[in-house]
């Protein structure tokens, strides 16, 4: 090892496990659970991977593969393109991996993101074999300093029985105590987790564990993969600007302070747009309690709105990335990375009141919503931790656009083709045509609610006529079992939602307006 890198490996005993990748790789044997890091896209294992991908091409070697959330680098692509992926858990978002899910060739185990690791606790799931985790640097004691993510990381490296360190040197070695590793004792002697505000410290800034638990160290130059969240548009825009106005309302009726109360946000594009909408709002003195740092906590950093964020990993655009890493010291007295079943705690999430933010697939008339699967059927992600917050929540926001495949599909239908949050789990719905505050509020009073501020015509004349056919039948929940997933087959079978009648309707429309331009 070169002498430049030693302070990132400061135990002198561990300087000889420095090795290859493909040396690296070679502990790994066919049958095994590896636990990867890496969540969304930020801190993941890149090299070793990789190297498992190449020696898979020649031999059988078939993996259990868990992580914090999806990967980036594309290690998920490669591990399926060469056929190492027997099961995957708990998340996921590349589309070979998909493909090869929803053909049955992977089996997926699509799981809340806080629990992962309690299976594993408990053993409820066949165990660690071997950890990968990505470093800055390993302390002293033999400490791992993880990068951009913790995740399942700690837990992994704790409970493996032996670990690979990637040691990234394209990461700064500032980012050392921002990381907040505490780890729950085992039932029934846990104890309440010590953390009353986002910014609290409860544990260690580095994953300590023996160090003769660490059997290969490679040095890594590879940078995590850029977020692919795209700018906001009108859509987008109407969406924040609608829960905008709807959080002024709640401090004017006295039910929040301009600061409102801890926010966390899904990943993506509709999230990040959302919260980037709290730039030009009156609120001030926000905090953050949530899984995933995008662009736009940074942006509410920089406007000077948000006081401080609590992630589990931090994933930025590539332009963004490079003004936040190259300066990271400006943000981090105002950051702290946890693993994720502390950043995800259903009892923390209730305890600091979070108002949780996530998007939907689709969400029918009475509140119930899908965020994974299309159709019904095929598998897009997963669940993530929007499950963790959704239930536990001040207040849980499901955010959409109101249609998709420029309007051959509605986002809201007579009944979800799979449900992940039910009704009793979800408080606003919002779309860019307004917001529905379903507080408190009867099935039939959600079904008005819904249709009359989500909805976009012609399909809101659509549902109407469908709930006053169902109601025509009774029950608490009115619906047409024979007609409730009409607009999902009508849209396999013909490439849209709309009826030929509606289509038809548009068309002469269309034309009229042709004609009077």
């Amino acid at each position: 090892m070169q002498d430049k890198h030693q302070d990132r490996i400061r135990l002198p005993l561990l300087r000889a496990r420095v090795t290859s990748a493909a040396k690296a790789a070679e502990w790994i044997q066919d049958g095994m659970t590896i636990g990867m890091s890496g969540f969304t896209r930020a801190g993941d294992a890149k090299v070793v991977p990789m190297a498992l991908a190449e020696r898979a091409r020649n031999e059988k070697l078939k993996i259990t593969l868990m992580t914090g959330a999806s990967l980036g680098s594309d290690v998920d692509k490669t591990l399926t393109e060469a056929g190492v992926l027997a099961r995957r858990i708990p998340f996921q978002a590349d589309p070979v991996l998909r493909a090869a899910i929803n053909r049955g060739e992977v089996m997926y185990v699509d799981q809340h993101l806080s629990e992962t690791v309690e299976l594993l606790r408990t053993r409820q799931m066949a165990p660690i074999d071997i950890a990968i985790i990505e470093a800055i640097a390993i302390t002293e004691t033999g400490a791992i300093i993880p990068t951009t993510s913790v995740g399942n990381s700690a837990s992994f490296a704790i409970l493996a029985d032996k670990v690979i360190v990637e040691i990234n040197i394209t990461q700064s070695l500032e980012l050392e105590g921002l990381h907040d590793i505490f780890i729950p004792k085992h039932r029934p002697q846990r104890e309440p987790m010590p953390l009353m505000t986002p910014h609290d410290r409860i544990g260690t800034t580095a994953i300590e564990i023996p160090a003769d638990k660490i059997v290969a160290i490679v040095f890594t130059e590879k940078l995590d993969s850029s977020s692919t969240i795209l700018p906001p548009d009108t859509e987008t825009a109407a969406i924040a600007a609608h829960l905008v106005d709807f959080f002024k309302d709640e401090v004017a009726q006295g039910r929040l302070t301009e600061s409102l109360l801890p926010m966390q946000a899904g990943i993506g594009t509709i999230a990040n747009a959302v919260m980037g909408g709290f730039i030009d709002s009156p609120f001030q003195h926000l905090t953050m309690y949530s899984e995933v740092l995008q662009d736009s906590t940074f942006d509410l950093f920089d406007a000077g709105k948000l006081d401080f964020a609590s992630g589990s990993s931090i994933t930025l655009s590539s332009q963004k990335s490079k003004e936040v890493f190259g300066h990271i010291g400006k943000y981090k007295d105002r950051l702290v990375l946890r693993p994720q079943e502390v950043s995800n705690h259903p009892e923390i999430i209730r305890r600091l009141g979070i108002i949780a933010i996530n998007t939907a697939l689709e969400a029918d008339i009475y509140g119930n919503v899908n965020s994974t699967h299309v159709l019904g059927t095929h598998m897009m992600n997963g669940i993530g931790g929007s499950g963790d917050f959704a239930r536990n929540a001040y207040l849980s926001v499901f955010a959409t656009k109101s249609i998709a495949k420029g309007g051959k599909i509605s986002s809201i239908v007579p009944m979800v083709s799979h449900v992940d949050h039910t009704e009793h789990d979800v408080d606003i719905i919002v779309t860019e045509v307004g917001l529905a505050d379903l507080r408190g509020l009867a099935p039939r009073e959600r079904a008005e609610v819904i249709i009359n501020n989500c909805v976009a015509e012609p399909y809101r004349q659509m549902l109407h006529d469908y709930v006053t056919e169902a109601q025509l039948r009774g029950g608490h929940t009115p619906h047409m079992l024979e007609k409730a997933l009409s607009w999902h087959t009508r849209y396999r079978d013909t490439g849209s939602m709309l009826t030929h009648e509606k289509e038809a309707e548009i068309l002469a429309q269309e034309a009229i307006s042709l004609a009077n331009a």
